[in-house]
């Protein structure tokens, strides 16, 4: 860890150490090909191996069915966001989407260049600060898909259970918390989420899109924002992010060397008691404006008495080699975000701090 600090940037994120360090070790021969990665052609055998192995790691790891191909794409979560309406919605149908922050009301916007919007349910009226229960969910008989995000990185909210939406598929933006535990993935018509909080770097976007969605594919869309294109070019159709799917690739793999996803999901659950069990022990200084049962385990917002002292936390934790733990720009206050790279020593790390911050400063 020499010259490094703990990394709690939303996104892009922290990766895994031994990830950089392979790929450190990669430049700029690899696999004695004479060539680094990043110059190779996407159409060669060792750019074609990793495709492979990527995309097959992770339907081990997350145990993705036959039925669901996995994609590989640029433009990130947003570039989905307009995608999945171009090509599931027609002139006259409807789509119902849960609102429960920024993310999922620019995925609204999108949405309703393309056909009508219904919204299930929204936690607007709260500033976001839980997810609608199943409950809560008004959803149309006749939809077309409902779409929901299932963490949300800005207001520090996670859904912890599966909505279920009957007969009409469901579609989840997971860009922040994707492989972060299991899911019965049966469950959804498609999944999406950029790679650069919880998967590798910025630049790919993984999609995974059930059988009968891309059946449903309107025709007349240009070609590159079409599922059918790149299904059927196995995500090839252009020169992608190569390096990025590389990078993805040592990821994965070290993900399934360390346990694969169940012990993901139990890293993250020590991290998350870790960190919001210090709220609860210091709540006259630290306050989590989360409802409890919607609290995420990737990113953990509080706040403290006031805005300058928010100011000098952000700036005495970034001194003690504790970083990126300030607030979105939209509302302010700390953030920590615990992706699951961040190991449960660096969360032990920032609830020191807290306590030695409070102690000094409440």
């Amino acid at each position: 860890m020499a010259h490094r600090i703990w990394n709690f940037n939303a996104g892009p994120a922290t990766l895994p150490l031994p990830v950089l360090e392979r790929i450190k070790a990669d430049l700029p021969n690899f696999n004695n090909t004479g060539m680094a990665f990043m110059e190779m052609s996407h159409r060669s055998k060792p750019y074609d191996e990793v495709h492979q192995a990527a995309k097959s790691l992770a339907r081990e790891l997350w145990n993705i069915p036959e039925s669901h191909h996995i994609l590989l794409l640029q433009g990130g979560a947003s570039t989905q966001f307009a995608m999945i309406p171009m090509n599931l919605l027609r002139e006259g149908q409807k789509a119902d989407y849960i609102n429960t922050g920024t993310w999922s009301k620019k995925a609204i916007k999108e949405a309703k260049l393309f056909g009508e919007v219904t919204i299930a349910a929204s936690s607007d009226e709260d500033n976001f600060s839980y997810v609608p229960t199943q409950s809560d969910l008004n959803l149309t008989a006749d939809a077309e898909y409902v779409h929901m995000t299932t963490n949300n990185t800005i207001a520090g909210t996670q859904f912890h259970y599966t909505p279920d939406t009957g007969k009409v598929p469901l579609i989840a933006d997971m860009s922040s918390d994707i492989m972060s535990r299991p899911l019965d993935i049966s469950k959804f018509g498609m999944i999406y989420a950029g790679a650069q909080k919880n998967l590798g770097p910025s630049g790919v976007t993984m999609v995974i899109i059930r059988d009968d969605l891309v059946a449903k594919c309107k025709e007349g869309n240009p070609t590159m924002f079409t599922y059918t294109t790149h299904v059927d070019k196995d995500s090839l159709f252009n020169t992608i992010p190569t390096y990025s799917v590389y990078i993805l690739k040592l990821v994965l793999d070290y993900m399934k060397e360390i346990g694969g996803i169940a012990a993901i999901e139990k890293e993250n659950n020590a991290k998350g008691k870790t960190l919001y069990g210090a709220f609860d022990a210091m709540s006259d200084f630290y306050r989590c404006p989360v409802r409890e049962d919607s609290r995420s385990l990737m990113n953990v917002v509080f706040r403290l008495p006031n805005e300058d002292l928010e100011k000098q936390f952000i700036a005495e934790a970034a001194a003690a080699g504790l970083g990126g733990l300030k607030g979105h720009r939209s509302v302010g206050g700390i953030r920590a975000s615990v992706y699951n790279a961040m190991p449960l020593e660096g969360v032990k790390a920032l609830t020191n701090f807290m306590k030695d911050f409070a102690g000094k400063n409440g």
